[in-house]
């Protein structure tokens, strides 16, 4: 018997919210970023670039969070398994090409469930990290009704 799968995704305003956490965290190490958040689907939910953030990295933290999704994994751990020898060796080139560096991470609900993805671009990878991990856990939060 076929079934349909229940999609959990974000909201327009979860997404939002994601956005101003992550560009709260960025404010708070002094940088300027680029944030993308994606849904359930992997595709663009919502977007903000910081005055003064490289146009370059537009797109890096657009994959970074669509990578993250297609692979429901940090980028930074894609990264690590896709160096010479690895199990993921050159995935790099697929899906129209896909960013293995930190600053991409799922956003999980507190139940495991994955809807959806921030990239963060625009500094080091570990101050992207750190701004991704904000908008990651300010859903975490919200969910609990924090």
């Amino acid at each position: 018997m076929a079934e349909l799968i229940d999609v959990k995704d974000l909201s327009d305003d979860l997404a939002r919210h994601i956005l101003r956490t992550a560009t709260g965290k960025a404010r708070e190490l002094d940088t300027r970023m680029n944030v993308a958040v994606v849904g359930a689907d992997g595709h663009l939910k919502a977007f903000f670039r910081m005055a003064g953030a490289w146009t370059g990295s537009i797109d890096i933290a657009i994959r970074k969070a669509k990578t993250a999704r297609y692979f429901n994994m940090p980028t930074g751990e894609i990264g690590k398994l896709s160096q010479p020898g690895g199990p993921l060796y050159q995935i790099e080139h697929s899906n129209d090409g896909l960013i293995t560096f930190p600053g991409g991470l799922p956003l999980t609900t507190a139940g495991g469930d994955i809807v959806g993805a921030i990239g963060v671009s625009g500094d080091l990878v570990e101050n992207d990290h750190e701004v991704a991990l904000a908008g990651a856990q300010y859903l975490l939060k919200a969910l609990a009704g924090e």
